[in-house]
């Protein structure tokens, strides 16, 4: 047990790479039905950009950032549904990057990864509520 305590309550802002900021908005608004939560410049010459986007609902944000020092993509996240297989079929129909199939491992909730033009891994998870 650690000494130390923490004063965060919350996991907020998951940060992907992404090489365009406008494709990534639109891959994740229209391929995946997320929101924009928000598209700020910012910086001495507001030449850098702040964008969030969300599953509507979603406390939680993912941030779609340039690349910084040479970074290429490659992130992953975990987002949860009750609906895996309506979820995966949705997505393949609209020609989403999207394992063949929901997997199935014991011990693990239903799960399916699809991948961004970048390469960032979402990882699709039956969520808890779900499982019960």
């Amino acid at each position: 047990m650690s000494d130390s305590q923490t004063t965060v309550s919350n996991l907020g802002v998951v940060m992907f790479t992404v090489s365009d900021q406008d494709e990534a908005v639109a891959f994740y608004t229209g391929k995946l039905g997320y929101e924009v939560r928000s598209d700020v410049s910012f910086g001495e010459n507001g030449d850098m950009r702040w964008v969030e986007v969300a599953p509507p609902g979603s406390m939680a944000r993912l941030a779609l950032n340039e690349p910084m020092q040479g970074q290429p993509g490659g992130g992953m996240i975990g987002v949860e549904t009750d609906d895996v297989l309506g979820e995966h079929a949705m997505l393949s129909a609209a020609g989403v990057d999207v394992d063949p199939e929901p997997m199935q491992t014991p011990g693990a909730p239903l799960m399916f990864m699809l991948r961004d033009p970048d390469g960032n891994t979402v990882v699709v998870v039956e969520s808890p509520e779900a499982r019960d």
